[in-house]
């Protein structure tokens, strides 16, 4: 007697193939606990038996506020205690549901506690610097910047996978973008159609993934890192060749201005993240917001995330699900071009070889972490971004954890991320199985 899945499309169950459902409950591991205990009880030896002596200070309040907030001292040794006594309450609990319940931890819970553990390490790591502040508002305005072309790859990510293509092109297209956008800028000495071309030049390298992977079924993986070459030395070469040639001419872009809303832009701490923007800054916004719309409140959306769960019961709808998936590696291509033109037209105003340095990867992890929803990429985004931005800052400041050891966090945080915090976070069902009618 053959089994029954549910179709995502009307929501009636529907026979699979072998006899077997479409999507199988995930099974509840230690992995998730186990990790929370091992981070916990780091953090009680390092922030708090180990911690600093001294205070932290966080400044919340900068020069041009609309108005001043006193800044935020804490006792390190004290808050580390605390802190990572939480943490170690949080890793209790979930070890708890996992032994006596066999039950998966609620979602808030990891969120709440990479919360914690942020807090309690910028604690100890501003608490045993040579000048222990900081300014609070100035970290995270930074990391949202940095986060930027990060948001941006992760959106494309959440595109493409939804409607079920695997996209390792992310670096490709946010390099493209970057080139694209600095040669069109300083050619026609204006940056907002070197953005504009930065959203072709992504599109452009997306709907080569988009042919060799939906029409010539050759594997999305495959074709999403040699396309990442590729781009790679073909704007390497072009740089060399071209742009080194005439920098003033052809690797001069210019910048996009900082767009400052009136007494908004003056609130503290988020004043400066919100309304005080480059366009790409604001574009960002717009695009998570759009996108998960789109993704979830449209019928549009229905059928993209009914291509990626289950094409053949898409396709028995009168769904086109190959060219659902190539349009929408081809919009995820331009959302990941105009991520690129960050690096070219907002953060400097030139373009240098690898000049994404690898951030389409952590994208694709910010994507994972974010269990392939928009607003939950958005916010891992914005970890990436925090870690970016924090082995710069504690450089500044003095603090005697190694340079190296900061320079690697990012990474790490995206290893943890992925492998401990999320676990087997599921995707789309059909994500990289191509299909072909018939």
């Amino acid at each position: 007697m053959s089994t029954t899945a549910t179709s995502p499309v009307q929501g009636k169950p529907q026979p699979e193939k072998n006899g077997r459902p479409a999507v199988s409950a995930k099974p509840v591991t230690w992995k998730l606990p186990v990790t929370l205990s091992v981070l916990a009880t780091l953090a009680f030896i390092f922030f708090g038996l180990l911690g600093p002596q001294g205070n932290a200070k966080f400044g919340v309040s900068s020069g041009g506020d609309f108005f001043q907030l006193p800044a935020i001292e804490v006792p390190a040794f004290l808050s580390g205690i605390v802190l990572s006594m939480i943490l170690l309450g949080l890793a209790g609990y979930a070890l708890v549901l996992k032994a006596r319940k066999n039950v998966r931890p609620p979602r808030w819970l990891p969120a709440v506690f990479t919360v914690v553990f942020v807090v309690a390490f910028l604690i100890w790591v501003v608490g045993g610097a040579r000048s222990p502040s900081i300014s609070l508002a100035g970290l995270i305005a930074g990391s949202v910047t940095l986060a930027v072309p990060i948001v941006f790859g992760s959106l494309s990510g959440v595109l493409c996978e939804r409607a079920g293509v695997v996209n390792i092109a992310i670096e490709g297209q946010l390099l493209g973008g970057a080139f694209t956008a600095a040669l069109v800028a300083s050619l026609t000495h204006n940056p907002y159609l070197g953005l504009l071309a930065a959203a072709v030049a992504g599109a452009l390298v997306s709907m080569v993934l988009a042919l060799f992977s939906i029409k010539y079924v050759v594997n999305q993986i495959i074709v999403g890192v040699v396309l990442n070459v590729l781009v790679s030395g073909l704007t390497g070469f072009l740089f060399s060749t071209v742009m080194q040639s005439d920098p003033e001419k052809y690797n001069s872009p210019g910048e996009l201005p900082n767009v400052e809303i009136p007494v908004l832009s003056g609130i503290p701490v988020i004043g400066p993240i919100l309304f005080k923007q480059s366009v790409v800054g604001y574009l960002m916004y717009v695009a998570v917001i759009v996108i998960w719309i789109g993704l979830f409140k449209t019928k549009w959306g229905l059928r993209v995330r009914a291509v990626g769960e289950h094409p053949q019961a898409a396709d028995t709808l009168g769904i086109k699900v190959n060219a659902t998936r190539f349009w929408n590696v081809t919009i995820g291509g331009a959302v990941a071009g105009i991520g690129g033109s960050f690096f070219t037209l907002v953060a400097i105003d030139s373009f240098t070889k690898e000049i994404s340095g690898g951030r389409g990867f952590i994208a694709l992890a910010a994507m994972i972490l974010g269990r392939w929803n928009p607003i939950g990429a958005f916010f891992a985004a914005l970890l990436f971004g925090f870690a970016d931005n924090l082995q710069s800052i504690v450089t500044i400041i003095g603090t005697p954890v190694p340079s190296q050891f900061m320079a690697m966090l990012p990474y790490v945080v995206t290893v943890f991320a992925v492998a401990g915090l999320v676990g087997r976070s599921r995707p789309p069902a059909a994500d990289g199985i191509p299909y072909v009618k018939g």
